[in-house]
This record gives structure tokens, C-alpha cells and sequence, in this order.
């Protein structure tokens, strides 16, 4: 049952990331008018739309990037390591 579900997906690979994206832009959109209200606004830039949309997509990329760096510079061993 869900394999084949996977596999329908699969299948049609550009149509459910077009979905995914509609989806996400339509999530962002909603998350922007019912937040709307400058009255609560710390900052000058809470006051723009879709501010906190872009602020965690950046941030989590910026997690992402120095994560990955960290991991490079020496932390992750070969796997030739405890041959040797």
C-alpha cells in the first residue's frame, strides 16, 4: 500500500514539488496576513511582510552552511582512520 503510494509519487516528481512549493508559498502568505499588525513590532523590521519567513529560512541555512564547515575542518574522521 505505501510502496505503491511512493511509488506513484515518484512518479510524478515534478508535480509534487510544484505542489510543495504552492504549498509553502501559500503557507507564507497566510503566516503574513494574520500577523500583519505593526502593533506589536519590536523592530523597524518586523514591520515588513514575510520578515520572520525570510529570518528562519536564512538563519537555518547559516546553521546549515557552519555546520557542515565544522564537520569538514575536523571533526568528521576517514574511514580509513581506525584501520590504521
Amino acid at each position: 500500500m505505501i510502496v505503491s503510494i511512493i511509488d506513484y509519487l515518484r512518479d510524478r516528481l515534478k508535480y509534487v514539488i510544484r505542489i510543495c512549493y504552492v504549498f509553502l508559498a501559500f503557507t507564507a502568505i497566510i503566516g503574513s496576513l494574520i500577523t500583519w499588525g505593526n502593533h506589536h513590532a519590536h523592530t523597524q523590521l518586523e514591520q515588513y511582510p514575510f520578515f520572520w519567513s525570510a529570518f528562519g529560512f536564512f538563519s537555518c541555512t547559516i546553521i546549515i552552511v557552519v555546520s557542515k564547515w565544522f564537520g569538514h575542518s575536523g571533526v568528521m574522521v576517514k574511514e580509513e582512520f581506525y584501520d590504521e
